[in-house]
């Protein structure tokens, strides 16, 4: 199912196409091509080379830890990304082992995580991020160390018919991609002032 954005200047291909749907047909990710996500995202920017993303992951062919991470959505989540055909639970290293906090930790798991979204969709696969989550039975299922933030669960896997949906998340599956105006969110000059980008 192509969902191309109407961009409003020509940009990348991989990146106009990608869109993250709610339907999926429960085929498995291999675990050859998740390393590829996981190559991608290593590779990401780093401020000082720190990587500080950590990233949990599940195929739905480890039943086991891929019923572990369902367990820990939210239940509108679980609905729909049971049919996933991976889980990962995104993290970051907020803090060193000696308390040093870093302030631009999540900053670089976004990075990483966007080049492995990008990847995938590369690949065939499409990804949906969940920000509707529990984190503390995350942190707790998981052993998720204190200086470590919990921050979404990405659903990867291979796309199927919208309407294999619910009715809601059908609705949703269809409604037309939008996105703000670039003159509402690049400025110069003063904050809320337009960019001239013509």
């Amino acid at each position: 199912m192509s969902r191309k954005a109407e961009t409003s200047t020509p940009i990348n291909d991989v990146l106009a196409n990608r869109w993250s749907p709610r339907a999926y047909n429960g085929e498995a990710v291999d675990a050859a091509t998740l390393a590829k996500l996981f190559e991608a995202a290593r590779w990401a920017a780093s401020g000082f080379n720190r990587q500080p993303w950590r990233y949990l992951v599940a195929s739905r062919n480890e039943k086991a830890e891929f019923d572990r991470i369902v367990a820990c959505l939210g239940e509108f989540n679980q609905v729909w990304a049971k049919n996933a055909g991976a889980l990962v639970i995104v993290t970051t290293l907020s803090s060193d082992e000696d308390g040093k906090p870093k302030p631009m930790a999540k900053y670089n798991a976004g990075l990483a995580t966007a080049q492995l979204v990008l990847e995938a969709h590369a690949n065939g696969l499409h990804c949906r991020q969940m920000g509707g989550i529990n984190r503390d039975a995350i942190r707790a299922e998981f052993n998720v160390p204190e200086n470590a933030d919990v921050i979404v669960c990405i659903a990867i896997g291979y796309a199927a018919p919208a309407e294999t949906l619910s009715e809601r998340n059908y609705e949703k599956e269809i409604a037309p991609r939008v996105r703000k105006p670039l003159s509402e969110i690049v400025f110069s000059g003063d904050w809320g002032k337009a960019a001239d980008l013509s």
